[in-house]
């Protein structure tokens, strides 16, 4: 999705300045109060799900028809951010509609039980010359938000999350760089009929008081097959976490959701270098799905860019959790220093409550370029959700470097690289972290390796003198197959003593 591009110019233009500044800054403008509170968004949603659906209205086609170049040209100006020159401990920007995003979202402030709307002004907004005239009516609003506060230091606000787009949202820790996005909902993701976008159609934010850790946002949620009530506790820090509180009312039987999906970008990585002419080692913004199965096991999954669509299901009951991981963490992994690849965070995500039986659901999309967003991931459950009913659920997403639990948790796999043999046959190497559990002989540990075709060998266990850890490395040669699932992992004492290793390769 080319949506990344268009995030990472806005975050570019968000310091700039006018050449020519405004004697006085208008700011955001709120409109009349109504009554607000959290049972208003479900009472909302409920009603909405129980009418057909209808599309919001379109802005004007002059916006609708920006080119990405012209949309860069206009930026909000962060003098008029909401809460500017308060003691509130949180800066609110908006995002002008256009290109992407052709519908405008509702904004609400929350107050002491009212909520004021966020009213569209031009004014709130700089721009150049090369940005063209653009037709102002009743239909415009703004396309989503971004959240700052005071991250490093005193007086600098710093922006930690965004949303825009959809169901989008992204969360950086602080000091990172944004990366991989997340949902509200996933519909029908890769089915045959075409996946369906339900968005975020309002929100509504909480004035927070002096010195408060967190921000209280609500969202309305919106699509052709349901509606949706959503109430976030965002609290930044070195880990950006995101309480989340969601009711689902179907409009029509869902039988393919996906809850708390992710969505990343994987280009390439050792695993298949010789497909991409390119002076860095690897391009993506994760490289690997880790979960924690409701059985108490750990497995990690690399992520591939096949040549053709490839959807994995990871059958559980009640996981403990999931995410897109980035494990590559040395700016040598990638050699880029524009994109700081080695920057973007990771995503956990703990489920609340028993989720019960379904898959955690990885989608791999062929992708050529790295402007396209091509890994997908969600806890989709076994049962349907009928029309007419609702479905509650609740989950934290933790955005770092390295969220996911370590406590109690086995060996981690830090790296796989694959390729040819000159003999014949091709040559796997996973590399576990060094830790100080690792036995000094590493004869101790016992391999268990197996595929689902094709001849392997039976492995052979090294310390990778850089690390300290265990290396795995395996040969196999597939045959005639086109695919081959492999599952590894190293024991200590009939105990598993590093994650489960799982791979799928396919012929290129």
């Amino acid at each position: 999705m080319l949506r990344r591009e268009l995030l990472k110019s806005l975050v570019a233009v968000a310091t700039l300045r006018p050449t020519v500044l405004a004697a006085q800054e208008p700011g955001l403008q709120t409109g009349a109060a109504t009554a607000f509170d959290a049972q208003m968004v479900t009472a909302r949603a409920k009603a909405l799900a129980e009418k057909p659906y209808a599309p919001r209205p379109l802005i004007p086609e002059s916006w609708r028809n920006l080119s990405y170049d012209q949309y860069r040209k206009i930026w909000f100006d962060g003098r008029n951010a909401l809460w500017e020159n308060t003691d509130r401990p949180q800066r609110v920007d908006v995002f002008p509609p256009g290109l992407y995003f052709p519908q405008p979202v509702e904004i609400n402030v929350v107050e002491n039980g009212t909520a004021r709307p966020l009213q569209f002004d031009m004014g709130v907004f700089d721009s150049t010359d090369k940005f063209p005239d653009v037709e102002i009516d009743e239909t415009l609003g703004y396309s989503g938000l971004r959240l700052r506060a005071e991250l490093e230091q005193p007086g600098i606000f710093q922006e930690y999350a965004v949303f825009q787009g959809a169901s989008y949202f992204r969360g950086i820790g602080t000091g990172e760089t944004y990366g991989l996005s997340a949902r509200g909902l996933a519909l029908k993701t890769a089915d045959p009929e075409g996946e369906e976008f339900p968005d975020f159609t309002a929100f509504w934010l909480e004035t927070p008081q002096p010195g408060a850790p967190d921000v209280v946002l609500h969202a309305l949620l919106d699509g052709p097959s349901c509606t949706g009530a959503y109430r976030f506790v965002i609290t930044h820090g070195e880990t950006l976490t995101m309480q989340v509180e969601a009711e689902i009312f179907a409009r029509e039987t869902l039988t393919h959701i996906g809850i708390a999906p992710l969505t990343s970008m994987f280009l390439f990585d050792a695993t298949m270098r010789e497909r991409f002419s390119d002076f860095r080692p690897a391009v993506h913004d994760s490289d690997g799905l880790m979960i924690h199965n409701g059985a108490g096991e750990t497995i990690w999954r690399p992520l591939a860019n096949p040549k053709n669509l490839q959807i994995s299901a990871f059958v559980d009951n009640n996981p403990r959790g999931f995410g897109l991981m980035q494990r590559a963490r040395a700016f040598s992994d990638f050699a880029d220093l524009e994109a700081l690849y080695h920057n973007r965070p990771a995503l956990w995500v703990t489920p609340g409550e028993g989720w019960g039986p379904g898959a955690v659901t990885l989608v791999e999309i062929p992708a050529d370029l790295e402007i396209y967003d091509n890994i997908v991931s969600y806890w989709r459950p076994a049962a349907p959700l009928p029309a007419g009913e609702s479905h509650k659920m609740s989950y934290r997403l933790d955005w770092a470097d390295d969220p996911a639990p370590r406590t109690g948790m086995p060996l981690r796999v830090r790296d796989t690289a694959m390729g040819a043999r000159p003999e014949g046959g091709i040559v796997v190497a996973i590399d576990f972290e060094g830790r100080e559990d690792v036995p000094e002989d590493l004869s101790q540990l016992d391999i268990v390796l197996r595929s689902s075709t094709g001849e392997v060998s039976q492995g052979l266990v090294q310390r990778n003198p850089e690390t300290g850890g265990p290396r795995l490395a395996f040969t196999f040669d597939p045959q005639e197959a086109d695919l081959v699932e492999f599952r590894a992992q190293l024991r200590l004492q009939d105990a598993p003593f590093t994650e489960i290793w799982l791979y799928r390769w396919t012929r290129a």
